[in-house]
C-alpha cells in the first residue's frame, strides 16, 4: 500500500472504530498530510522510518514558526498513525514514541500593581453582602489564598486575635498564614453581621444568601461585578489576587522560600514563576545584600 492509502486506512479506522468526530478527523488528516509531504520531500519510506526522521519533522515545524503546542499536536497525530502501522505490521516499532515536542513557554500569571489592588478593594457599600465581599477580597490578597481554600474555610479556622488563618490546601496539607490588618478589620465587620443570615450551625466563614457555604462560582461572579463597577477594563478573577499577593511579597522581601511556604506550593519551582521582577529592583536588592556590592559610605 502507498503512504496515501495507509493514511486513508488509518482515517477510516479512527472514524469507524474509534468514533472520532469529523472535526478531529479533519485535524488528523491535515497534520498527517503535512507529515507525509515531509517524508515525500526527503524520499523517506514509511517502512524505513526512524526516530531521527521524526525529530527532523518536528525541527522543520519549529523552523516554520509553529508554536510548541501545534508541534505537540502534530507529533501526537504522527505517533498515533505510526502506532497503527505497527499494529498493521508495516513497522516493527514506533519511531515517534521517544520524540517529544519543545516545551511551551510558561505564561506569566496576570497581576495587579499595588494601586490597582487598592482600587479594587475600595468597595463601596455597607449592605451585608458588600461587607462580606470586602472581607473575602481582603483575605484573598492578604493571605494569598486559592479560591477553593477561601470557600472551604470555616469560621473556627480564623484567629483574629493572633491574626492568622489555618488553611487546608491541595492534598489536604495544612498551613497557617498571617492575616493583614486591613483584612482583620474587614473580617471583624463581616463576622458581626454574619449571624444575621447563617443557617443553623453552618461552619463556613463565608455564606450565601441562603446562609450556607458560598460556592466558588458565586465568588467569581461577585468579583466580576465589583471589577465592572471599578471600571478596571481588565479580566479580573480570584486567582489574580493570589498572584498579586505573591508578586508584591516577593518584590518587597526577595525571599522565595517564604513565599513558597505562604502559598502552600509543594515545590519551589512552582513559586519561581513569580520571579519576574524588574531589573532595577533586583539591582537594588543586590546592592543592599551582596558583600562585594555594598557601596562604601565614605
Amino acid at each position: 500500500m502507498s503512504a496515501d492509502e495507509l493514511l486513508a486506512s488509518f482515517i477510516r479506522h479512527l472514524k469507524d472504530e474509534r468514533r472520532l468526530s469529523p472535526h478531529t478527523l479533519t485535524a488528523y488528516q491535515h497534520d498527517l498530510n503535512t507529515f507525509l509531504a515531509f517524508c515525500g520531500r526527503g524520499k523517506i519510506e514509511l517502512a524505513k522510518l526512524d526516530s531521527f526522521a521524526v525529530r527532523e519533522f518536528a525541527a522543520e515545524c519549529h523552523r516554520k514558526g509553529l508554536n510548541p503546542r501545534s508541534i505537540a499536536r502534530r507529533l501526537s497525530a504522527v505517533r498515533r498513525f505510526l502506532a497503527y502501522l505497527v499494529q498493521e505490521h508495516i513497522l516493527t516499532a514506533n519511531p515517534a514514541s521517544s520524540v517529544r515536542a519543545p516545551k511551551p513557554a510558561r505564561r506569566l500569571p496576570a497581576t495587579l500593581d499595588a494601586d490597582q489592588v487598592a482600587g479594587l478593594l475600595a468597595l463601596q457599600g455597607d449592605d451585608l453582602f458588600s461587607v462580606r465581599d470586602r472581607a473575602m477580597l481582603e483575605l484573598f490578597y492578604s493571605s494569598g489564598l486559592r479560591l477553593s481554600e477561601l470557600v472551604g474555610l470555616d469560621l473556627a479556622e480564623l484567629d483574629l486575635t493572633d491574626r492568622t488563618v489555618r488553611i487546608t490546601g491541595k492534598g489536604d496539607k495544612t498551613r497557617i498564614v498571617p492575616v493583614g490588618r486591613y483584612a482583620v478589620a474587614a473580617l471583624e465587620a463581616w463576622i458581626e453581621v454574619r449571624a444575621a443570615i447563617v443557617a443553623g450551625d453552618e461552619p463556613a466563614l463565608f455564606v450565601s444568601r441562603r446562609g450556607t457555604r458560598l460556592a466558588g462560582r458565586s465568588v467569581q461572579a461577585r468579583l466580576k461585578q465589583w471589577a465592572k463597577r471599578w471600571g478596571a477594563g481588565l479580566p479580573i478573577h480570584p486567582h489574580i489576587l493570589r498572584h498579586s499577593f505573591a508578586t508584591h511579597l516577593l518584590e518587597a522581601s526577595g525571599d522565595l522560600r517564604a513565599v513558597q511556604e505562604l502559598l502552600g506550593h509543594a515545590s519551589i519551582s512552582t513559586t519561581q514563576i513569580y520571579t519576574h521582577l524588574d531589573f532595577q529592583h533586583l539591582a537594588h536588592i543586590y546592592d543592599q545584600a551582596h558583600p562585594r556590592a555594598r557601596r562604601r559610605s565614605d
